[in-house]
Protein backbone atom coordinates (compact mmCIF):
# COMPACT_ATOMS: atom_id res chain seq x y z
CA UNK A 1 0.00 0.00 0.00
CA UNK A 2 1.42 3.37 -0.98
CA UNK A 3 1.49 6.38 1.37
CA UNK A 4 -1.75 8.34 1.22
CA UNK A 5 -3.78 5.41 -0.13
CA UNK A 6 -7.40 5.49 0.99
CA UNK A 7 -8.29 3.40 4.03
CA UNK A 8 -11.52 1.44 3.74
CA UNK A 9 -13.82 0.65 6.67
CA UNK A 10 -13.41 -3.11 6.74
CA UNK A 11 -15.56 -5.02 9.26
CA UNK A 12 -13.93 -6.50 12.34
CA UNK A 13 -15.71 -8.59 14.93
CA UNK A 14 -15.01 -8.33 18.63
CA UNK A 15 -15.05 -11.69 20.44
CA UNK A 16 -17.86 -11.78 23.01
CA UNK A 17 -17.53 -15.24 24.55
CA UNK A 18 -17.17 -15.77 28.28
CA UNK A 19 -13.48 -16.61 27.84
CA UNK A 20 -12.90 -13.28 26.07
CA UNK A 21 -14.04 -11.05 28.94
CA UNK A 22 -11.10 -9.34 30.61
CA UNK A 23 -11.43 -9.39 34.40
CA UNK A 24 -9.87 -6.69 36.57
CA UNK A 25 -10.59 -5.04 39.91
CA UNK A 26 -12.91 -2.55 38.21
CA UNK A 27 -15.32 -5.23 36.93
CA UNK A 28 -14.78 -8.13 39.34
CA UNK A 29 -17.98 -7.42 41.28
CA UNK A 30 -19.98 -7.44 38.03
CA UNK A 31 -18.46 -10.78 37.00
CA UNK A 32 -19.29 -12.26 40.39
CA UNK A 33 -22.87 -11.02 40.13
CA UNK A 34 -23.34 -12.74 36.75
CA UNK A 35 -21.63 -15.90 37.99
CA UNK A 36 -23.91 -16.02 41.05
CA UNK A 37 -27.02 -16.63 38.92
CA UNK A 38 -29.36 -18.51 39.41
CA UNK A 39 -28.72 -18.06 43.11
CA UNK A 40 -29.32 -14.31 43.16
CA UNK A 41 -30.63 -13.11 46.51
CA UNK A 42 -32.92 -10.72 44.64
CA UNK A 43 -34.70 -11.50 41.34
CA UNK A 44 -33.81 -8.17 39.70
CA UNK A 45 -30.30 -6.77 39.37
CA UNK A 46 -28.89 -3.54 37.93
CA UNK A 47 -25.49 -3.34 36.25
CA UNK A 48 -24.13 0.21 35.94
CA UNK A 49 -21.06 1.30 34.01
CA UNK A 50 -19.82 3.85 31.46
CA UNK A 51 -19.93 3.29 27.71
CA UNK A 52 -17.77 0.40 26.45
CA UNK A 53 -17.12 -0.83 30.00
CA UNK A 54 -18.23 -4.39 29.24
CA UNK A 55 -21.91 -4.31 30.23
CA UNK A 56 -23.10 -5.72 26.91
CA UNK A 57 -20.43 -8.42 26.98
CA UNK A 58 -21.57 -9.56 30.44
CA UNK A 59 -25.21 -9.44 29.32
CA UNK A 60 -24.42 -11.76 26.40
CA UNK A 61 -22.59 -14.14 28.73
CA UNK A 62 -25.59 -14.18 31.07
CA UNK A 63 -28.00 -14.72 28.18
CA UNK A 64 -26.02 -17.78 27.09
CA UNK A 65 -26.31 -19.22 30.57
CA UNK A 66 -29.89 -18.25 31.37
CA UNK A 67 -31.57 -18.16 27.98
CA UNK A 68 -32.70 -14.63 28.83
CA UNK A 69 -34.75 -12.69 26.29
CA UNK A 70 -33.71 -9.11 25.48
CA UNK A 71 -36.57 -6.65 25.90
CA UNK A 72 -37.30 -4.00 23.29
CA UNK A 73 -39.11 -1.01 24.88
CA UNK A 74 -40.93 -0.35 21.61
CA UNK A 75 -44.29 -2.08 21.73
CA UNK A 76 -43.67 -3.59 25.15
CA UNK A 77 -46.79 -3.80 27.34
CA UNK A 78 -48.06 -5.26 30.59
CA UNK A 79 -49.87 -8.14 28.88
CA UNK A 80 -46.64 -9.39 27.32
CA UNK A 81 -45.16 -9.87 30.79
CA UNK A 82 -48.28 -11.54 32.19
CA UNK A 83 -48.11 -14.16 29.42
CA UNK A 84 -44.58 -15.21 30.31
CA UNK A 85 -44.14 -18.35 32.44
CA UNK A 86 -42.79 -18.24 35.98
CA UNK A 87 -39.03 -18.35 36.17
CA UNK A 88 -38.46 -16.46 32.91
CA UNK A 89 -35.17 -14.61 32.43
CA UNK A 90 -35.23 -11.13 30.87
CA UNK A 91 -32.70 -8.44 29.96
CA UNK A 92 -33.44 -4.70 29.77
CA UNK A 93 -30.41 -2.81 28.43
CA UNK A 94 -29.82 0.95 28.63
CA UNK A 95 -32.84 1.46 30.88
CA UNK A 96 -31.71 5.02 31.61
CA UNK A 97 -32.01 6.08 27.95
CA UNK A 98 -33.83 3.44 25.88
CA UNK A 99 -37.36 4.75 26.40
CA UNK A 100 -38.91 2.19 28.77
CA UNK A 101 -42.38 3.14 30.04
CA UNK A 102 -42.70 3.79 33.79
CA UNK A 103 -45.74 1.60 34.41
CA UNK A 104 -44.55 -1.25 32.22
CA UNK A 105 -41.19 -1.34 33.97
CA UNK A 106 -42.89 -1.21 37.37
CA UNK A 107 -45.10 -4.16 36.37
CA UNK A 108 -42.04 -6.11 35.26
CA UNK A 109 -40.35 -5.59 38.63
CA UNK A 110 -43.51 -6.66 40.45
CA UNK A 111 -43.68 -9.85 38.39
CA UNK A 112 -40.02 -10.48 39.08
CA UNK A 113 -41.04 -11.02 42.69
CA UNK A 114 -44.40 -12.69 42.10
CA UNK A 115 -43.34 -15.09 39.32
CA UNK A 116 -39.63 -15.35 40.15
CA UNK A 117 -38.44 -13.72 36.94
CA UNK A 118 -34.70 -13.14 36.70
CA UNK A 119 -34.26 -9.59 35.41
CA UNK A 120 -30.93 -7.98 34.53
CA UNK A 121 -31.02 -4.25 33.77
CA UNK A 122 -28.11 -2.17 32.52
CA UNK A 123 -27.51 1.58 32.48
CA UNK A 124 -24.75 4.18 32.45
CA UNK A 125 -26.02 5.91 35.58
CA UNK A 126 -27.48 4.79 38.91
CA UNK A 127 -31.26 4.12 39.18
CA UNK A 128 -31.82 7.19 41.35
CA UNK A 129 -30.93 9.29 38.28
CA UNK A 130 -33.07 7.42 35.75
CA UNK A 131 -35.68 9.58 33.95
CA UNK A 132 -38.80 8.12 35.56
CA UNK A 133 -41.52 9.89 37.53
CA UNK A 134 -43.86 7.15 38.81
CA UNK A 135 -43.44 7.19 42.64
CA UNK A 136 -44.04 3.44 43.03
CA UNK A 137 -41.38 2.68 40.41
CA UNK A 138 -38.88 5.05 42.01
CA UNK A 139 -39.47 3.39 45.37
CA UNK A 140 -38.96 -0.06 43.87
CA UNK A 141 -35.79 0.99 42.06
CA UNK A 142 -34.32 2.42 45.26
CA UNK A 143 -34.33 -1.06 46.80
CA UNK A 144 -32.77 -2.96 43.89
CA UNK A 145 -29.20 -4.12 44.19
CA UNK A 146 -26.80 -2.15 41.97
CA UNK A 147 -23.42 -3.46 40.81
CA UNK A 148 -21.04 -0.91 39.32
CA UNK A 149 -18.17 -1.24 36.87
CA UNK A 150 -15.47 1.26 37.74
CA UNK A 151 -12.74 3.02 35.77
CA UNK A 152 -10.14 0.66 34.25
CA UNK A 153 -6.62 0.48 35.62
CA UNK A 154 -3.51 0.79 33.45
CA UNK A 155 -3.08 -2.97 33.12
CA UNK A 156 -6.64 -3.43 31.89
CA UNK A 157 -6.29 -0.57 29.40
CA UNK A 158 -3.23 -2.23 27.88
CA UNK A 159 -4.92 -5.63 27.74
CA UNK A 160 -8.09 -4.22 26.19
CA UNK A 161 -6.14 -2.38 23.51
CA UNK A 162 -4.10 -5.48 22.77
CA UNK A 163 -7.36 -7.39 22.34
CA UNK A 164 -8.72 -4.71 19.99
CA UNK A 165 -5.57 -4.91 17.89
CA UNK A 166 -5.86 -8.70 17.86
CA UNK A 167 -9.53 -8.52 16.80
CA UNK A 168 -8.35 -6.43 13.84
CA UNK A 169 -5.52 -8.89 13.12
CA UNK A 170 -2.90 -6.21 13.87
CA UNK A 171 0.33 -6.64 15.80
CA UNK A 172 1.91 -4.06 18.07
CA UNK A 173 5.17 -4.23 20.01
CA UNK A 174 4.89 -4.10 23.83
CA UNK A 175 6.87 -0.85 24.09
CA UNK A 176 4.62 0.82 21.50
CA UNK A 177 1.54 -0.43 23.34
CA UNK A 178 2.88 1.03 26.60
CA UNK A 179 3.56 4.32 24.81
CA UNK A 180 -0.04 4.36 23.55
CA UNK A 181 -1.60 3.39 26.90
CA UNK A 182 0.12 6.27 28.69
CA UNK A 183 -1.21 8.81 26.22
CA UNK A 184 -4.97 8.27 26.27
CA UNK A 185 -7.74 8.97 28.75
CA UNK A 186 -8.30 6.25 31.32
CA UNK A 187 -11.48 4.85 29.79
CA UNK A 188 -12.33 1.90 27.57
CA UNK A 189 -14.01 4.23 25.08
CA UNK A 190 -10.73 6.12 24.70
CA UNK A 191 -8.88 2.82 24.32
CA UNK A 192 -11.17 1.68 21.49
CA UNK A 193 -10.98 5.07 19.77
CA UNK A 194 -7.18 5.08 20.01
CA UNK A 195 -6.89 1.65 18.42
CA UNK A 196 -9.23 2.73 15.64
CA UNK A 197 -7.17 5.88 15.02
CA UNK A 198 -3.92 3.92 14.90
CA UNK A 199 -5.47 1.31 12.59
CA UNK A 200 -6.66 4.01 10.17
CA UNK A 201 -3.28 5.75 10.23
CA UNK A 202 -1.49 2.48 9.46
CA UNK A 203 -3.86 1.72 6.58
CA UNK A 204 -3.50 5.19 5.10
CA UNK A 205 0.28 5.27 5.28
CA UNK A 206 1.14 1.64 4.69
CA UNK A 207 3.56 1.80 7.65
CA UNK A 208 3.96 -0.56 10.57
CA UNK A 209 2.65 0.54 13.95
CA UNK A 210 5.37 2.52 15.73
CA UNK A 211 5.68 5.22 18.38
CA UNK A 212 5.80 7.86 15.65
CA UNK A 213 2.71 6.48 13.93
CA UNK A 214 0.87 6.39 17.27
CA UNK A 215 1.83 10.02 17.93
CA UNK A 216 0.58 11.07 14.52
CA UNK A 217 -2.64 9.07 14.90
CA UNK A 218 -3.42 10.75 18.22
CA UNK A 219 -2.71 14.17 16.81
CA UNK A 220 0.52 14.79 18.71
CA UNK A 221 2.81 14.90 15.71
CA UNK A 222 6.02 13.98 17.55
CA UNK A 223 6.58 10.82 19.55
CA UNK A 224 8.74 12.80 21.96
CA UNK A 225 6.30 15.58 22.76
CA UNK A 226 3.02 13.70 23.13
CA UNK A 227 1.69 13.50 26.70
CA UNK A 228 -1.32 11.86 28.32
CA UNK A 229 -4.64 13.52 27.60
CA UNK A 230 -6.91 14.50 30.48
Amino acid sequence: MSPGQLAFDLPHRAALGVEDFLVSECNLAAVRMVDAWPDWQEPAQVLVGPAASGKTHLVRVWQERSGAEALDPRGLDVASFDARPAGSSLVAEDVDRAGFDDRTLFHLLNLAREKQFSVLMTARISPNRWPFALPDLLSRLSSIRVTEIGAPDEALLRTVMLKHFSDRQLSIEPKVLDFLALRIERSLVAAAEAVDAVDRAALRSGRKISRQLVAEALGGGSADGLSRRN
